[in-house]
């Protein structure tokens, strides 16, 4: 991996990592739907649920179907497909990446006694699910953490996709193509 490659692994890649292991706490054998899979956070969630030795469900938008398919998980859904989402069965997990109406409902899709664990914070309709347990996750720097998923990286089986790489000077373009949404990081270069 590349020194500049490198400076969009921290956030992302830890996020998601704590997601799973402090946020959701997620134990082997348990099913875990990752909302907002094909993105970084949801990257670093999906193979870190994986080596936990979850069953994982790679939440994603039906034109991200294709390319979901690289991340390790052990099926992709459609979020935004009204027939797969209806016949997704209950989890023991959702790790959350995702806000509004897709978080609400994935809210109904977690098993009584399960967790709900999101980085965009609770859903609009969480008290509706009394026995769902959610989660607000912030993550924290973590020296440990960063290891695990720069090791991860190192060695191929986590990838956290860089859109483009900007001069510093162009800053402001690079937010504004950020604000309209894509596909990676995009890191600016001194």
């Amino acid at each position: 991996m590349h020194l500049v490659d490198a400076a969009a692994l921290p956030l992302a890649s830890m996020t998601g990592s704590q997601l799973i292991l402090v946020g959701a706490d997620v134990k082997p054998g348990q099913t875990v739907l990752v909302s907002g899979a094909a993105g970084s956070v949801g990257r670093s969630a999906v193979f870190t649920a994986k080596d936990r030795g979850a069953t994982v469900i790679a939440g994603v938008l039906k034109k991200q179907l294709d390319g979901a398919k690289n991340l390790g998980s052990d099926r992709v859904l459609a979020l935004d497909d009204s027939a797969a989402f209806a016949d997704l069965q209950p989890v023991d997990v959702v790790a959350n990446t995702v806000r509004g109406k897709t978080a609400e409902d994935l809210m109904g899709k977690v098993k009584d006694g399960g967790i709900f664990a999101s980085v965009t914070g609770a859903p609009a309709n969480a008290a509706r699910y009394p026995g769902v347990r959610t989660v607000a996750f912030i993550s924290k720097q973590d020296a440990k953490n960063l290891e695990y998923t720069v090791e991860a990286a190192r060695s191929g089986k986590l990838t956290i996709p860089i859109g483009s790489k900007l001069p510093l000077r162009q800053a402001a373009e690079s937010h504004a193509a950020m604000a309209k949404g894509g596909a990676g990081k995009i890191l600016l270069l001194p």
